[in-house]
């Protein structure tokens, strides 16, 4: 491999970029508590794992050449965010009015919501065109050609997974602490309508 900071470095910046799966994040770990976050991060390293999966088989480049299918991932996984960014964006629950029910429902409801929340994570990522472009027009660029090239994209994969992992759970961690101060109900109808909005506009630049 060539250059493996520079690809680290820049594997940071992407994570760190505002997206869908900060937005996601950000929602669960608002809404639903801290492990909803993690169980929203388990899903996106699901999906970030199934793509280095799909590199590695050589299927990344034959999704990224038919239109079929390119476009088939581009239009249900922009459907998908719209959907839930409707659902968002109608929700009329509070934060307190969550932790409430979350604190005296039972298992069932409670492991709904991290289901939920993993899926969400997972189908975002593995629905998201976007991924399919940064495995093969960037990680290329730091593969050396005379060495195992599948050996040499799962070490890329595996790091660019952990960066954004790792990332993420600093944000969580940091959105539980400070979960507290945002129960003002002014605020949490104006981050559910702004993060409804968000995802909304997500979905439509993707199919676009």
């Amino acid at each position: 491999m060539d250059n493996i900071l520079a690809y680290i470095l820049m594997a940071l910046m992407m994570s760190m970029l505002p997206g869908t799966d900060t937005v996601l994040i950000m929602k669960n770990t608002l809404m639903h508590g801290a492990k909803a976050g993690r169980y929203t991060i388990l899903g996106m390293a699901t999906g970030l794992t199934f793509w280095t999966i799909v590199v590695v088989l050589g299927l990344s480049v034959v999704i990224a050449q038919s239109v079929f299918l390119f476009n088939a991932i581009k239009y249900v996984g922009a459907a998908y965010l719209i959907y839930i960014g409707i659902r968002m964006f109608i929700n009329k629950s509070s934060f307190s009015d969550v932790q409430v029910i979350s604190e005296h429902s039972s298992e069932k409801l409670t492991h709904h919501r991290y289901k939920e929340s993993y899926l969400q994570g997972a189908v975002s990522n593995i629905l998201n065109p976007k991924t399919v472009l940064v495995y093969i027009t960037f990680m290329p660029q730091f593969i050396d050609l005379n060495g195992n090239t599948n050996q040499q994209l799962v070490v890329l994969g595996v790091i660019l997974t952990l960066i954004a992992v790792g990332w993420f759970l600093t944000l969580v961690y940091l959105l539980h602490h400070v979960r507290k101060w945002m129960e003002r109900p002014i605020f949490q109808k104006a981050f559910q309508k702004t993060t409804g909005v968000m995802l909304i506009g997500f979905g439509v630049k993707t199919a676009n």
